[in-house]
């Protein structure tokens, strides 16, 4: 099931990741997403598949709550999220901030994934 509006591509993320399903996860990005990792920009959808598989490995969870969604109205969106990712005994918890664009079918897939963002203050 695609993201037919930007808040919905969330709860997508959230499902294929605990199910473990990293072809689910990969499709939600266009073929030359870029997202952050702790090793640099994972670009494209193979690169992106790599960073998931260690991700989910280890029956890993998380956890995700949308606090924002800003639709510009002209086919892109940004999210924020706040997350938290369990394995074994370690938890990890953060903010993440994503774009999102409209393709030409009218669903949303990411576009930019920085799942920390920081806090600026």
């Amino acid at each position: 099931m695609p993201a037919n509006k930007p808040s919905e591509i969330h709860a997508l993320f959230l499902d294929a990741f605990n199910r473990g399903d990293v072809d689910a996860l990969v499709a939600l990005y266009e073929p030359s997403a870029v997202l952050t990792t702790t090793d640099g920009n994972a670009v494209g959808r193979e690169a992106i598949r790599q960073a998931y598989q260690q991700l989910v490995a280890g029956e890993a969870r998380m956890e995700l709550e949308t606090r924002a969604v800003v639709d510009s109205g002209e086919g892109l969106a940004l999210l924020h999220a706040g997350w938290m990712y369990r394995r074994g005994e370690t938890i990890t918890q953060g903010v993440s901030s994503e774009v999102v664009r409209r393709q030409a079918d009218g669903t949303w897939l990411f576009v930019l994934d920085e799942p920390r963002t920081s806090s600026v203050g």
